[in-house]
């Protein structure tokens, strides 16, 4: 023991000096020789304990995490938008990356617990049930749709389906049970890998089910690029969204991928079947009998409910919005597939827009051989009209989930040739039968319905002012035409009479919401108010936002005017305004109706803060956005994408190099070179003076950072010495 003892402390000692050649301080304290050497810094010397380093356990999973989930996510859209027409046949090694499911797995924690789980909040017995899942995908031995048998489960079920009885069971395999917890994960796996591969090659002119992309970036392309269009062709193939030949979604996938285990994962996806049978009628009266339920109280880790005004949101979509696509047991994977088959349409209207395009000198708005530069700003008073054969031929398409929109500038032949080519190519290429009613042919001054707003060419007369001969300035009226994009009152009035907030349809007449009955006064007004920001977040490139969001402040008003009415028994609208002013921010809940000053409740405690509904007034109504949106426009992910790649070239930096030579401007680099060269060159000039030169910003470190760069810079001392002979 003490021959083991005396060899730890001479190792001790050994390493202190070879410590001590950098740090005085610890060489002197265990140095026997120091005069501050005293025993209880050798009781301390020999009490030290070495902590020993925990051998990691190769049956850990969570050793396969060599780096985090996001930034393998990152490098696969690097590498798509770096080369995004190569075809892909080893997604089977994101597939094996361990991350991926781990990430995976988090996000669909999120959607079922309502919280973020961080990784290190992830136990080891779900990363082990994990590790299990994706080595049975990658096996081959995972089934979509399983009932009773998982690989993992959620955090929140706590079902032991090993006791269940046999009814239970029964119930279980024949009746609609949500997505199971394993396929939703291996939905978000798959989703992850093939994302990043197709957003890179579809099309710009596709809007829906996309990152960065919605419902206004199409109000603001159509406002853009096609205020010059007279004839609108507006098809709905929403048909394909409720399912295609499982042949036809194989064959669109192997387009663009080769990889046999992700086809196959998606084919079985597609293939087996989905359980929807409903309840048995007898279950259903029995539960009917129940008068009284009690209120349920939400778990700690369930998430809660949307709130009343985001449902009430929902149930505003337009019809364009409504259908969103699920196939079989692809789940998320759904709406991506249907860009997948639908991306092969949006590219062959591109083609024949390239083929459209005929430019004319004469005409105003589009006359170069390109036809993306615009001579004019489309949407302003142009004074073109009308279409002929002096005018340029020209046409646009936008493609919103299974709605499209084609605008062309010609005559009506043109656009009915497209649209029996359109006819032929569903036919062939989706099997779809399509007739003239589905694909009708209407002019701009009819009015074009799409997303709930109204396409019409207003007639505007501006006044026209120019310098004649003579220098004298003449001003006339002038005649031009401008896109208008206008929210559609009808469609509103629809929406609110689909949502029970109405009734009629020449003379709207608001009807109590009775589903805030049991509400306090404000949470009732607090969900409507949310309600009106979203509706104004809706119509915010409306011409008439003003118009239509004042309106729909007046429905909702009315609508909880009637419902107080009738909860604190006022009788009428008209007494609930007298009592409550007329943005119901009063408190109403008295016995006679009468309520005493707000101010004197609110500051004695006995009323809680109500606000009042916004929007009352038309001149509180926020006005229309009319900012341009630029030419070629892409989401921001996108730029930064492209922006990254292109910075990560060489020959973009050479580039800049390149031009900054031909400006005559010195470079950085090039600055700190020459220092470099003239202190080797000048023995004068110290270390000192040369980091007082060099600026720290630029240089980054010390001087010893220079000695390789000076290092490269004596092999041209020569030729220097040369060209300053």
């Amino acid at each position: 023991m003490h021959r083991g003892v005396s060899i730890f402390a001479r190792r001790i000692f050994l390493s202190s000096r070879v410590v001590g050649t950098s740090n005085g301080f610890l060489f002197s304290k265990l140095n026997p020789l120091s005069p501050s050497f005293h025993g209880f810094s050798v009781c301390r010397v020999f009490s030290f304990v070495p902590a020993h380093r925990r051998t990691p356990d190769p049956d850990d999973p969570s050793t396969l995490m060599k780096e985090d989930g996001v930034s393998v996510c990152s490098q696969m859209w690097i590498e798509n938008f770096r080369e995004p027409d190569r075809i892909i046949s080893n997604l089977t090694t994101y597939l094996r990356r361990f991350e991926l499911w781990v990430l995976a797995y988090q996000k669909v924690c999120a959607d079922e617990m309502g919280a973020y789980m961080p990784r290190n909040a992830i136990q080891r017995s779900a990363l082990e049930d994990l590790l299990a899942l994706r080595n049975a995908v990658l096996d081959s031995k995972f089934k979509w749709g399983a009932r009773l048998e998982f690989f993992i489960k959620s955090p929140k079920d706590k079902t032991d389906y090993e006791s269940l009885s046999k009814r239970k069971i029964k119930a279980i395999l024949t009746t609609t049970q949500p997505a199971a917890f394993q396929d939703k994960i291996v939905q978000e796996v798959l989703f992850m890998i093939l994302e990043p591969i197709y957003e890179a090659r579809f099309s710009p002119k596709s809007y829906a089910f996309r990152p960065g992309r919605n419902a206004h970036t199409v109000l603001r392309v159509i406002r853009r690029h096609f205020a010059g269009y007279l004839w609108y062709v507006k098809g709905d193939l929403s048909t394909i969204l409720d399912g295609m030949k499982v042949g036809m979604v194989i064959n669109a996938l192997m387009r663009d991928i080769r990889d046999k285990k992700v086809i196959d994962l998606v084919k079985a996806a597609l293939v087996t079947p989905v359980i929807t049978s409903k309840i048995d009628e007898g279950e259903k009266k029995k539960k009917k009998k129940r008068k009284y339920q009690k209120k349920r109280v939400l778990a700690d880790d369930e998430p809660k409910p949307d709130p009343y005004w985001l449902e009430t949101f929902f149930g505003f979509a337009p019809e364009e919005a409504v259908k969103n696509p699920s196939w079989g047991h692809c789940g998320i994977l759904s709406p991506l597939l249907a860009n997948i088959c639908l991306d092969e349409l949006d590219h062959w209207m591109e083609g024949r827009i390239k083929d459209f395009y005929s430019p004319s000198k004469s005409d105003v708005i589009w006359n170069s051989p390109e036809g993306e530069a615009d001579q004019g700003n489309t949407s302003w008073p142009e004074f073109v009209p009308t279409s002929g054969p002096d005018k340029t031929r020209k046409m646009d398409y936008v493609r919103y989930g299974g709605h499209i929109l084609i605008g062309i500038r010609g005559p009506r032949a043109d656009a009915a040739t497209l649209r029996k080519q359109l006819i032929e190519f569903c036919d062939q290429k989706y099997m779809l039968k399509l007739d003239n009613e589905c694909l009708p042919i209407e002019h701009i001054t009819k009015g074009i319905m799409f997303l709930d707003h109204v396409l019409c060419r207003r007639v505007v007369y501006p006044t026209l002012r120019y310098t004649a001969t003579g220098g004298k300035i003449i001003s006339e009226k002038g005649v031009g035409t401008l896109l208008s994009v206008t929210a559609s009152l009808k469609q509103c009035i629809k929406q609110f009479r689909k949502l029970n907030f109405l009734k009629g349809d020449r003379d709207p007449d608001p009807q109590p919401c009775f589903r805030m009955f049991h509400a306090t006064q404000a949470h009732t007004n607090s969900q409507m108010n949310k309600f009106l920001l979203t509706i104004v977040e809706w119509y915010r490139y409306a011409d008439n936002r003003r118009k239509v969001v004042n309106f729909c402040s007046y429905i909702l008003r009315g609508s909880l005017a009637k419902l107080y009415a009738a909860k604190y028994k006022l009788r009428s609208r008209a007494k609930v305004y007298k009592i409550g002013a007329r943005n119901l921010s009063r408190p109403l809940k008295e016995k006679k109706g009468q309520s005493p000053e707000y101010h004197n409740l609110l500051r004695m405690g006995l009323a809680e803060s109500i606000d009042g509904l916004k929007f009352t007034r038309m001149s509180l109504v926020p006005e229309t956005d009319y900012t341009p949106l630029p030419n070629n426009w892409r989401p921001d992910h996108e730029k930064a994408l492209l922006e990254f790649i292109m910075l990560e070239d060489p020959r973009t930096l050479e580039e800049h190099r390149r031009c900054i030579r031909e400006q005559g401007l010195v470079s950085p680099q090039d600055y700190i070179s020459m220092l470099v060269w003239n202190y080797k060159r000048n023995a004068t000039m110290d270390q000192t003076s040369l980091m007082n030169t060099i600026d720290h910003r630029i240089l980054g470190s010390n001087l010893g950072s220079l000695g390789s760069k000076a290092k490269e810079l004596e092999e041209h001392d020569e030729s220097f010495h040369a060209a300053e002979v």
